[in-house]
C-alpha cells in the first residue's frame, strides 16, 4: 500500500511560537497562511503542520498521490483503495471516503492508543 507523504499535524496553542520553535530546528514555512491559523513547515523530507484551534489533538497524516514537495506522483494508491483494504482487514474507520466519487478525498482511523491516522488525498 502507497501512503505518500507523511506528516504529523500538531495541534498547537501559540502558531507564532511554535513557528519560532520548528524554524530554530531548521524547518522553514512551505505552506499555509497563518492569518488563517495554519502553517506546513518542511526540513528535507520531514514535514510538521501547524494548526491553532482546528482540532484537539496531534494527527499522523499521509497524503495519497503527493511526495514530500506536494508534487503529484504518477502512480498512487487511490484513498478509496486504502480504505477498503483497511476495511478488508477489519479496522474500524472513525470517517469515511465517498467510494462513489474520485479526485480528493480523505478519512480517519484511529490506531490501538487512539492516535488519529488521517489518509488526506488532495488529487
Amino acid at each position: 500500500m502507497k501512503l505518500g507523504a507523511m506528516s504529523i499535524s500538531l495541534s498547537v496553542k501559540d502558531i507564532h511560537k511554535s513557528r519560532e520553535f520548528y524554524e530554530k530546528l531548521g524547518f522553514t514555512v512551505f505552506a499555509g497562511q497563518i492569518e488563517k491559523n495554519y502553517l506546513i513547515l518542511k526540513n528535507g523530507n520531514a514535514l510538521v503542520g501547524l494548526f491553532q484551534g482546528m482540532f484537539e489533538n496531534n494527527i499522523l497524516t499521509f497524503n495519497p498521490g503527493w511526495d514530500e514537495s506536494a508534487n503529484k506522483l504518477d502512480e498512487f494508491d487511490d484513498v478509496r483503495t486504502i480504505q477498503k483494504h483497511l476495511k478488508s482487514e477489519g479496522v474500524k474507520l472513525e470517517t469515511e471516503a465517498d467510494e462513489t466519487t474520485s479526485g480528493p478525498a480523505s478519512f480517519v482511523v484511529l490506531d490501538p492508543d487512539g492516535n488519529a491516522v488521517l489518509i488526506d488525498q488532495h488529487v
